[in-house]
This record gives structure tokens, C-alpha cells and sequence, in this order.
């Protein structure tokens, strides 16, 4: 037996044992080391060869992956680590660092329980390092703080010992800064990071070293110890004293709430049913024999298994043969195998229990985000809410026609298995849209198609996905009449106060109003900002948009509104300005003249007449396109920062913040996404390639007025549709 499945099979012994398992995910900015360090773990619990650990990236299996030396999608790996002579089951996932991918990132956050933030020693924290935080404690996951790559802070930036001392400490203020910004009000005081109790470490993932004031007081390796080795090169010594995996470890194990602790809170905020159901108190007690919850966080499409569902077990047992619910619906799947996940391999096991990360197969209609279940009735969790909508788009088409079928088979597998990733599949004109979080993603996501579907495709340039909103309320109710004439709706248009559309966004307010009425008329009453007599009528809510019904009293309107609910869902996915998908708009109904006879207010008559009235409130209200925005930093050598400021010029960027240190400054700029399409060729020729640099979403804002007419054409002419969008009038017809 080799020493992976000899760890896998004691790990099936600590399995049951709640007080012994780490739930854990590795998050950073890009390129701050997360796979070595990953490596690093793996070879001290006797997953792969220590000699390897760093070179290996066992888990960038991906050819993508090891092509292009980044991480691209959440990987897993379970191992078994001894710490106070008990065996604790370690569940890791290592995740993506760069922006493209954070979808990875915070779907892996709902699996964890805590996360290890890695920090570049050189640079500090980052945009992304910001937006991991952020997304870990949205999900009420523990944080810790591991401060990578402190042997280049000695050796490229030659710092004294008392210089490394303060910018650990500075580091660590900046990290806890984050963190307080983002804390859920329960943990305050509780979960920063702290030297004293191990929660920050810091070491060289590549040189497979690291310490924290727990081990120093252990095993005598003093502060001054470090610095010696890293000054005269002797490293290797340094991590025989202190080797990285033992150091980690150990404060995973010390650190980290067990699930027996985490899903007692973890549960209240991802799941909103009945927490005194037989579910809730399950789920909060993890309990091995209770109902199976099972939250799928990642889909991975093996040649030979199919379909591999990797998720959270927050209760129950998962074996061979037991079927489980898609929860919401009535679809059942049975399960074919259960298995622990390390890196590309996949060890089946016999069973698995609640509280643990696990892979399954069979489940063919699960998707990333679902909740599997043995009870029909159990509310699904809530859904993971990203950090930012897919902003590009690429046109997707055969080589081969005899490949069409396929395609839109493939296309399908493809969002199945990245959420992330949106397919528009046109029947009518046969265009097939792929929409991703940035033009890497899109390129990635192109070469996975060829590669692992053996199907030859060709992709449009890069189109940028933009919004509609209004400018202001409509001055009066527009009437939309159906085709026969006999039904009539009258519909408002109002923009809905940003504190309500982040509300939305960030998942505070259910999406299902008819579910729960009460917990929506709450939250917007605490909002504030939301007319006080429509927080009970509010009917429909998709994205940021609202449907309210404002009427009083209306013959047949409760009969039509499942049709006026279906005809408000369609008319917000594509806006009357360009098509494009409406954003932050409420919409009332103030009136209704309806048909006696409901033959005469079916499907055809209802949706056109509702839509009618909607697309004509929003253009009497005046429409407007917004348009998608990214935070871009760059640090650059003074030399060359002409060159980099000039590309944000020339990009519509606008700097916000310049800070200088030595002899390199960091340029912070806001610029549109459209504008950053070829971003990466363009600032390493400005600069020489001496650059570092890196970009976050950073939600929307209206594009600037002398723009609104030209993108608005462009856009409707690439759909096919006549230059100018319709007026009022046409929509009154």
C-alpha cells in the first residue's frame, strides 16, 4: 500500500471523530505562493515526496494549469496530520489567486471552516489578498495569517532584523485592519490574527521552512536563528528544525474550529429554514445518521467516472446506493461511489459521514452551488453569492458544422461544471454566448473546450457585458396594452437606492418574496430607504430588480400574476435600451384593466401587454447603460511609471492613489472593463515588462454621457437590431 493510501486509510478512521477534523481553504493574491505552500503540506502528511514539494504542484494537475504556472481551479486534497498525540483529518482546498478565478474561491469558502490567508513578505497584503478576506468571512469562515516568502525580504531587500520585525508587524496590523472591516459582529474581538497563539506564522514556502511563536517556545528556533539561516543560505537546515507542513499544521489543528463547533454558526447564516427542524439541528450538529445535506461547491468531469461531485457533508452519511434529492426539486440520483479527493486522484472509500469534504459520483444533476439531499422537503442552502458578475463575452461557434449538436452539449457541461461561466444558447440565431469574469477565464475555459471535449471552436473577440438602468422615476404610469386590446397594465419605473441594490446583491434579502414574505418586509424596513407601504407587496425580485404590486383590489390580477411574474423576469434579462440585462430598477404596478373571460388574458395576451408597459416606463424615466468597473494596481519602478499612468490615460482610467516606497511607486486606478481588454500585453511593453500588477471588479458606474449614443449603437448593431432604440411611443401602441 503507498503511503497516499495509507493516510487515506487512517483518515477514514478519524472521519467519524468531529473534534478532529480541519475544514481548510489557502487563499492569496496571485503568485504569493499558495500551490508550494499547498505542495508543502501534502509532503509532510506523506502525500507526495518532500524532495518534490514545491517543483510537483500537485494541485495544479490541470495541463492549463501546469502550462501556465497559475493556479486555475480549486483543488482538494484530505490528509491525516499528528498534533498533542491525536490524529486530526486535514480537508484542504488550495484556490486560485488570480481575479478571473475568484468564483473558485468563494464556493470553496462555503466548504471550510477556516482559511489560511498567505501574504507575500515583498509585496504585502493586495487587492485580492482584500477581496479573499472579504469573501472568507462572508461565508463566516476562521482566518489565520502565514506570511510567505520572508527569505527574499532578507536576501533581495537586505532588511535589518528590527526592518523584518516591523513590517511583520505592519503586515499583521494591515491583515487584522481587513479583517475587522469585514467581521461578522459575533467574532469581533475573537478572530483577529495574533503571534501569541500561532494564528500568524511566517517561513518560505519554496524553501520549505516556517515558524510561529508557539513552535519557537517548542523547539527553542529563535527569531534571530531565522534570520541567520536566511542570510547565509542555510535554509535547508532551517527547515529541518522547523519544517513548514509541522508548523501549519499544528495551527490548523489548534486554530481552526472543528465542524462540531463551525456548523453551529455556519449553518444560522448558509441555511435560512427552520433551524429547530429535524434538518437544522442535523446540519448544526453534523450528526452521521440525520438527514443527508450535501453542498456541492465543485463539479469535475473525469473521462472515466463522468461527472464528480466535490463537496461540503454537513450531514448525514453518503454511500453507495443511497439517492439523494436535488434540493427544490423532485429529481433523484443515486449514489455510485464516495472518495477523498488528493490533488488529481481520487481514493474511494466506503463511506463517508457528516462534517467532512468529499467527493461523489453519480449525481448527474447536480450543479456547483446545489444542495443534495434525502429529504424532499429540506430548504436548499443559500446560494453562493460571488464577488462579481461575468463581465466578458466571446461569440462561440463550430469549425465543423457536423459539430453543432455537440456544442451546445458542451457549452452546457461547461457552466454545469463553472458557475461562473454563463451560456446564452439562442435557438433563433443559432449564436451561442459564453460569459466569463475576464478575457483569461474566456481563453482558458476556450482551450479546456478543445482540449478535454476533443471539439475545435472558433471565439469572437471580447465583448464587454453591459447593464441598463434609469435615470430618475418615471413621471407617470405607462399603459401597456396586449395584442387583443382587452388587458391593460399600468407600470412605474424607479431606481432602487443603492444600500437596497447591495442588500441584494450580497444575498440580505431572499429572492423569494412568495417564501418569505416576512423576512423581506423586515429586511427593507430596516433598510430604511424603501417606500414604507410596499415592503408587503413586494412579488417578484430577480438580481438587483423588483416587481411590486401596487394596485388595490384588481378582478383576476391574483389569477395573471404568475404570467406578469414571468413577463417582469423576461423583460429584465434583456433592457429597451441595447438588449442588455437591466440592473437596480423597481418596478410598480399601479393599475390593471383585465378580461372578464380568461381565455382572453392567457400567456400571449398577458407577457407582451406587461413587457410593453415595463420597457415604456423605463424609457419615459430616460434609460442608461453602466458599465462595468475594475480597481487596477500596478507597481512599477520610477523610471518607467510615465508609461504606466499614460496607459490608464489613454484607458479612461482614473488614478486614484500613488504611493511611494524606495525606488518603485504604486499606482492605484479605476478603469472600465471595456477598456481593459489587452491590458496585460500593453503595460508590459509600457513598462518594459518591469511591472507587477493586478486588477478587482469593483461593481458598476453609469458610462460617461458622451458615450451613452455610440456603445448603445454598437451594441444594438452587433444584435441585429436598428441603430436606434424605440421611443415611448412605440411601446404604447
Amino acid at each position: 500500500m503507498g503511503r497516499k493510501e495509507d493516510n487515506i486509510a487512517k483518515a477514514v478512521g478519524v472521519m467519524a471523530n468531529l473534534d478532529n477534523i480541519r475544514n481548510i481553504a489557502i487563499a492569496a493574491h496571485i503568485d504569493h505562493g499558495k500551490t508550494t505552500f499547498s505542495d508543502n503540506l501534502l509532503a509532510g502528511a506523506g502525500m507526495i515526496s518532500t524532495e518534490l514539494a514545491g517543483q510537483q504542484r500537485a494541485l495544479d494537475f490541470d495541463p492549463e494549469e501546469q502550462a501556465r504556472g497559475i493556479t486555475i481551479n480549486a483543488a482538494c486534497a484530505s490528509m491525516v496530520h499528528h498534533f498533542d498525540n491525536r490524529d486530526y483529518l486535514v480537508n484542504l482546498i488550495d484556490t486560485p489567486g488570480h481575479v478571473d478565478f475568484g468564483g473558485d474561491v468563494t464556493r470553496a469558502m462555503r466548504a471550510v471552516d477556516g482559511c489560511i490567508i498567505l501574504v507575500c513578505a515583498v509585496e504585502g497584503p493586495m487587492p485580492q489578498t482584500e477581496t479573499v478576506v472579504r469573501q472568507a468571512l462572508r461565508e463566516k469562515v476562521r482566518p489565520t495569517l502565514f506570511i510567505n516568502k520572508v527569505d527574499r525580504m532578507v536576501n533581495e531587500l537586505k532588511v535589518t532584523p528590527e526592518e523584518m520585525q516591523a513590517r511583520f508587524i505592519k503586515i499583521i496590523n494591515k491583515v487584522n485592519e481587513l479583517i475587522n472591516r469585514n467581521l461578522p459582529e459575533e467574532f469581533k474581538g475573537k478572530w483577529g490574527v495574533r503571534l501569541e497563539d500561532g494564528s500568524v506564522m511566517f517561513g518560505s514556502a519554496y524553501h520549505k521552512w516556517g515558524v510561529s511563536v508557539p513552535y519557537m517556545k517548542k523547539s527553542g528556533v529563535t527569531f534571530k536563528d531565522v534570520y541567520n539561516h536566511c542570510q547565509n543560505d542555510t535554509q535547508k537546515e532551517l527547515a529541518k528544525k522547523a519544517p513548514v507542513a509541522t508548523v501549519v499544521l499544528d495551527t490548523v489543528a489548534k486554530v481552526i474550529p472543528s465542524p462540531k463547533v463551525a456548523q453551529e454558526y455556519r449553518i444560522r447564516h448558509i441555511w435560512h429554514g427552520d433551524q429547530d427542524s429535524k434538518a437544522g439541528s442535523d446540519m448544526r450538529t453534523a450528526k452521521p445518521d440525520g438527514i443527508v445535506s450535501f453542498m456541492v461547491t465543485k463539479i469535475m468531469i473525469d473521462p472515466h467516472a463522468g461527472e464528480i461531485a466535490i463537496g461540503r457533508l454537513f450531514s448525514g452519511t453518503v454511500e453507495r446506493g443511497v439517492e439523494l434529492y436535488v434540493g427544490g426539486t423532485k429529481t433523484k440520483n443515486k449514489i455510485q461511489q464516495v472518495g477523498l479527493m488528493v490533488g488529481a486522484d481520487r481514493i474511494p472509500v466506503d463511506r463517508a459521514t457528516g462534517g467532512n469534504i468529499v467527493a461523489v459520483t453519480g449525481l448527474r444533476d447536480a450543479m456547483a452551488g446545489y444542495t443534495m439531499t434525502s429529504d424532499a422537503e429540506m430548504v436548499p442552502f443559500e446560494r453562493i453569492v460571488h464577488v462579481s458578475d461575468p463581465v466578458v463575452t466571446v461569440a462561440v461557434e463550430c469549425k465543423h458544422m457536423k459539430d453543432l449538436p455537440k456544442l451546445v452539449d458542451v457549452l452546457r457541461q461547461i457552466s454545469k461544471g463553472d458557475p461562473s461561466v454563463q451560456v446564452k444558447i439562442n435557438q433563433e440565431t443559432g449564436e451561442n454566448l459564453m460569459s466569463g469574469m475576464g478575457e483569461l477565464h474566456l481563453e482558458v475555459i476556450t482551450h479546456r473546450i478543445e482540449r478535454d471535449f476533443n471539439l475545435q471552436i472558433v471565439t469572437s473577440n471580447p465583448i464587454v457585458v453591459y447593464r441598463e438602468c434609469v435615470k430618475g422615476s418615471s413621471p407617470h404610469s405607462f399603459e401597456g396594452k396586449s395584442p387583443n386590446r382587452h388587458n391593460r397594465f399600468f407600470i412605474e419605473a424607479h431606481p432602487l437606492p443603492d444600500n437596497i441594490i447591495k442588500a441584494l446583491r450580497e444575498n440580505e434579502i431572499p429572492d423569494d418574496p412568495k417564501k418569505h414574505a416576512k423576512e423581506v418586509h423586515e429586511k427593507l424596513t430596516a433598510l430604511g430607504t424603501f417606500p414604507k407601504d410596499l415592503t408587503k407587496k413586494v412579488k417578484a425580485i430577480n438580481g438587483t430588480n423588483m416587481l411590486v404590486d401596487g394596485t388595490k383590489a384588481i378582478q383576476g390580477l391574483h389569477e395573471t400574476f404568475e404570467l406578469i411574474i414571468d413577463s417582469f423576469n423576461e423583460s429584465v434579462n434583456t433592457g429597451p435600451r441595447a438588449g442588455e440585462p437591466v440592473q437596480g430598477v423597481m418596478f410598480i404596478i399601479t393599475d390593471a384593466k383585465l378580461h372578464d373571460d380568461a381565455v382572453h388574458r392567457g400567456p400571449a395576451q398577458t407577457i407582451p401587454a406587461v413587457r410593453n408597459a415595463m420597457y415604456g416606463a423605463m424609457t419615459i424615466a430616460g434609460t442608461v447603460l453602466i458599465e462595468p468597473m475594475q480597481k487596477a494596481v500596478v507597481t512599477v519602478p520610477d523610471t518607467v511609471m510615465g508609461g504606466a499612468t499614460g496607459e490608464f490615460q489613454r484607458r479612461r482610467g482614473l488614478i486614484q492613489d500613488m504611493q511611494q516606497e524606495g525606488d518603485s511607486t504604486t499606482i492605484e486606478a479605476k478603469v472600465p472593463v471595456a477598456e481593459m481588454l489587452g491590458f496585460a500585453g500593453a503595460i508590459r511593453s509600457a513598462t518594459g515588462g518591469r511591472c507587477l500588477w493586478s486588477t478587482e471588479n469593483i461593481g458598476y458606474e453609469i458610462l460617461p454621457p458622451e458615450l451613452q449614443e455610440k456603445v448603445t449603437k454598437q451594441i444594438r448593431e452587433r444584435k441585429g437590431l436598428k441603430p436606434e432604440p424605440y421611443t415611448a411611443a412605440y411601446y404604447a401602441e
